[in-house]
């Protein structure tokens, strides 16, 4: 008998995560696996972990690995991830909280001072020989009210940043307790009526899904600025381009999309109003690193207590 097998959805690990796992033999799917070739690869190497980088876990993948008893998200977010289907069959699903949670909020912090301080349309014109000084007029984000949903370690880290640029913060997480001075828990509906950035850290869940639609689009203040680094799909994707369009929004710093990776065409390509990156808020040296780790050590505290 070989070494039991862990299989990482991508083409690399950080080099102190491989460390950890060096009892084990590692299988990369390469840099862009879909479930298809993540099931194929299960069922040639029966792996008892996963450790989900990039695609998801299917309960075809699942049932592809009959020695598999753990799957180990690099990073937060464990929607691609069937847990229903994990349950169901004794598999544990872990997540590496906290580990990007600096990363994640400093894209964020990025993305709302680039809407709000117009930064890649003035870099643009600058490029372009014009000087906009007498025309145009930047908003200024002390004494403004930013509105969270979701307080968790991305959350708070990112509630910091704002307080310590002498913003009101209020924040929605049903979920969240013993919240730190200065961030007031609110209803959602407060949070829409009273934020002028409304700044999305929330996992996606089916009752969460589409979180911002043309209602809720519609109760936000005028000329709001909304920041997604969570997931596409709390946000109904053709009602934000209406309400960018209509001034609604004033801007939308947006890191994550209902279908990734973003193919062309898409409604939001060439749309002025519209910041994109290509979810790359928990792409940093260190994130990688710490994600790593702590996505390795999850697999082996599974797998070496069974």
């Amino acid at each position: 008998m070989g070494r039991p097998t862990i299989l990482v959805t991508a083409a690399d690990l950080a080099a102190p995560a491989l460390a950890l796992l060096a009892d084990y033999e590692i299988v990369f799917a390469g840099k862009t696996p879909q479930i298809a070739d993540i099931a194929t690869l299960a069922r040639q190497h029966n792996p008892v972990g996963i450790i989900v980088r990039y695609s998801g876990v299917s309960a075809e993948v699942m049932d592809a690995a009959p020695a598999l008893r753990v799957i180990s998200k690099h990073g937060s977010g464990t929607d691609t991830i069937d847990k229903a289907a994990a349950a169901a069959r004794g598999i544990q699903v872990c997540a590496a909280v906290g580990a990007n949670a600096a990363a994640v909020a400093e894209q964020a912090l990025a993305l709302m001072l680039a809407c709000a301080k117009s930064v890649v349309r003035l870099n643009e014109r600058m490029h372009q020989g014009h000087w906009d000084k007498a025309t145009h007029k930047s908003l200024e984000l002390s004494g403004r009210t930013v509105g969270l949903v979701g307080l968790g370690a991305i959350g708070r880290r990112f509630a910091r940043m704002c307080q310590a640029m002498d913003m009101r913060v209020i924040g929605f997480d049903p979920y969240a307790g013993d919240l730190p001075d200065g961030l007031e828990a609110v209803p959602l509906e407060r949070l829409w009526a009273e934020s002028d950035v409304i700044s999305l850290h929330c996992p996606l869940t089916p009752e969460n899904r589409g979180l911002l639609n043309a209602d809720t689009l519609a109760r936000c203040r005028p000329g709001v600025i909304l920041v997604n680094t969570a997931r596409g799909g709390l946000v109904d994707e053709p009602a934000l381009l209406q309400a960018v369009r209509s001034g609604r929004v004033a801007a939308a710093g947006l890191d994550s999309f209902a279908q990734e990776p973003l193919s062309a065409p898409h409604i939001f390509l060439g749309e002025p109003g519209f910041l994109l990156s290509p979810h790359i808020g928990g792409v940093t040296g260190d994130a990688y690193l710490n994600m790593g780790l702590a996505a390795a050590r999850n697999v082996l505290a599974v797998v070496q207590a069974s």
